[in-house]
């Protein structure tokens, strides 16, 4: 059963803060008393202007629920209100209002084998099945397959990596493999015995994944798809 979530909004100190990629800010968060949270949820994020305007969007955890602090990816979207903040204007000591965990949908039991079909920042969840994962001594029961532009455009590609995920360059050859996104082929040795698959990232992606999933021979029943971007 998921956690209950906090009850009211609590407030969060920044602790850590840093820039993966150009487009992205990491942020490394304390909250006092929080309840645990299952690999998969997220938190809502509010800003607050002095004037009592208030602006909100939902974010991903990357941290396992062992972590002392509660980690999220943002990437900064034009003209978007909260990301540009996150992204550009926060600094470490910052206190922001913080609601969660959400979410019982997309979240891993952590028994089940498992698939993670994941592009851009759509990684983030996935990255915290994988330390969840690691931690509980069961990363065999969970595997990575992971888009991007290239190694250096992916947030968490090399832990990722280190993790054993396979990857799909839209923009780089790798090994020999040429620029694109998985095929059919290339991702159905790693459905083998797989019993949930988790398809997140950008709405676009999102409709591709799961279209390759069902294309792939799995049921429906066992797709969990999670999208962001406008048309989310």
């Amino acid at each position: 059963m998921a956690p209950a979530p906090l009850s009211a909004w609590a407030d969060g100190r920044v602790i850590e803060l840093d820039h993966p990629t150009p487009t992205t800010v990491r942020l490394r968060m304390h909250v006092d008393d929080r309840p645990r949270h299952l690999p998969g949820q997220h938190y809502l994020i509010r800003l607050r202007a002095p004037d009592g305007y208030t602006a909100q969007r939902s974010y991903s955890l990357a941290s396992d629920s062992d972590d002392p602090l509660l980690e999220f990816l943002v990437e900064r979207q034009p003209d978007g209100e909260v990301s540009e903040f996150l992204a550009g204007v926060a600094e470490v000591g910052d206190v922001l209002e913080l609601r969660g965990p959400i979410g019982r949908w997309f979240v891993w039991d952590t028994t089940t084998p498992a698939l993670c079909l994941v592009g851009g920042t759509g990684v983030v969840p996935a990255v915290a099945m994988a330390r969840t994962a690691r931690r509980l001594g069961r990363s065999e029961l969970l595997r990575v397959a992971a888009v991007g532009r290239g190694p250096d455009e992916l947030p968490y590609a090399r832990e990722l990596e280190r993790y054993g995920a396979r990857f799909a360059w839209t923009r780089t050859e790798a090994d020999g493999r040429p620029p694109g996104a998985f095929t059919r082929d290339e991702l159905a040795p790693l459905l083998d015995g797989v019993g949930v698959a988790f398809a997140c990232g950008s709405a676009r992606f999102a409709s591709y994944a799961e279209e390759l999933l069902l294309d792939a021979g799995v049921d429906a029943a066992a797709i969990r798809v999670e999208r962001f971007g406008p048309t989310a």
